[in-house]
């Protein structure tokens, strides 16, 4: 029997999103139905309502989202009801050679989603709606696989926790994880955004010595230094890997590109040091190509990806959570607002702007 929930829903690309019911089905043998919290608003959502990024429709957008379990299947060991979690997109199987390798978010084993011939998680047998990226959380409610969240402490404030499992685990990964910044290194980042911004606090927390902060909006400037950035560049002025090389007497160890876009991935490359890094979180849209200069691959510079942090998220959010509860983690100074799931459209359209971190959706 499954029930009926408000849920935000893309029926077309380039169309608003509609609130409507939708139906969730009950938990199977390992899946767990979460009472979502709050869910914060992503610009990896818009690349999908964009068409940049293809995803099957119609879909209920939302991937980072913090809730309370309320039912759990015969099978799940890590989570029961009354726990609070946080939910990440990259459910893991626990057994493919990614995972047993110790490279969770790169798991794509269809384990963690149930099988094409048995009812659907969301909506119902004759009209399924497909669940994005493992999760669907613009929603009063998430089925989801056990393997897509993880216990946190009760203390931890929900509305904060919800902007963990995207933003801050992508960044703060591609720190530790993916690039392995090393206390007193010299990092840049580009995109002041909700990524970019816990790329600069989690630069911080690894010890980088100097963190320069590159962005379109000069008025992010404060945003950027109260996040631990000790230097800025407004990009809009351009040149900006020039810059980077004249105020670092060379370049930087590390650059790290957060918004997207190929043409400043290859100005991450250009503003590396010889032996330097540039690791790309953003999501660059499908066809772009990125370009290099390949005399300077003489440099042993490099190039590499990150997807969603090359995160250990059952280990590496509870971590971050305690980050937060000391004071070291920078979440409250993320959100901007709080809105209800009928702004999600509004949302969208202030984060085109590019003026605010992060909006979260809070269910009352």
């Amino acid at each position: 029997m499954e029930s009926i929930v408000k849920a935000a829903v893309l029926r077309a690309v380039g169309e608003p999103l509609q609130v409507e019911d939708v139906a969730i089905s009950k938990p199977g043998p390992r899946e767990v139905l979460i009472r979502a919290a709050a869910t914060g608003v992503c610009h990896s959502d818009l690349h999908f309502v964009e068409g940049h990024y293809p995803t099957a429709l119609p879909t209920v957008l939302g991937h980072e989202c913090a809730g309370i379990v309320e039912q759990v299947g015969s099978e799940v060991r890590t989570v029961a009801p009354g726990d609070h979690v946080v939910t990440c997109l990259s459910a893991f199987c626990g057994h493919c050679e990614f995972c047993v390798g110790g490279h969770l978010s790169l798991c794509n084993e269809p384990d963690t989603q149930r099988p094409k011939d048995a009812e659907p998680r969301l909506g119902t047998a004759d009209a399924s709606m497909a669940q994005f990226l493992n999760l669907s959380a613009f929603a009063e409610q998430l089925l989801i696989h056990e393997n897509a969240c993880v216990k946190i402490r009760k203390d931890m404030p929900l509305d904060r926790a919800a902007l963990l499992g995207c933003a801050t685990i992508t960044a703060y990964g591609s720190i530790v994880r993916t690039a392995e910044v090393r206390p007193g290194q010299s990092v840049a980042v580009i995109g002041c955004g909700g990524v970019g911004l816990s790329t600069i606090n989690a630069a911080q927390i690894a010890g980088a010595g100097r963190i320069i902060a590159i962005d379109m909006v000069a008025e992010k400037e404060q945003l950027a230094r109260d996040f631990g950035a000790t230097d800025f560049i407004d990009a809009s002025e351009g040149d900006v890997w020039k810059k980077v090389l004249g105020l670092t007497n060379g370049g930087v160890d590390h650059a790290f590109e957060a918004i997207g876009r190929a043409d400043t991935a290859s100005d991450a490359f250009r503003m590396l040091r010889r032996r330097g890094i540039a690791t790309v979180i953003g999501m660059i849209p499908v066809g772009q190509k990125v370009t290099l200069n390949g005399y300077e691959l003489l440099q042993e510079k490099q190039l590499r990806g990150s997807m969603m942090g090359s995160n250990q998220f059952p280990v590496d959010i509870p971590r971050l959570v305690d980050f937060y509860m000391a004071g070291k983690l920078k979440l409250d100074e993320m959100i901007s607002r709080r809105i209800q799931l009928s702004q999600v459209n509004e949302a969208f359209e202030e984060m085109k702007g590019g003026k605010i971190a992060r909006s979260v959706i809070t269910f009352d």
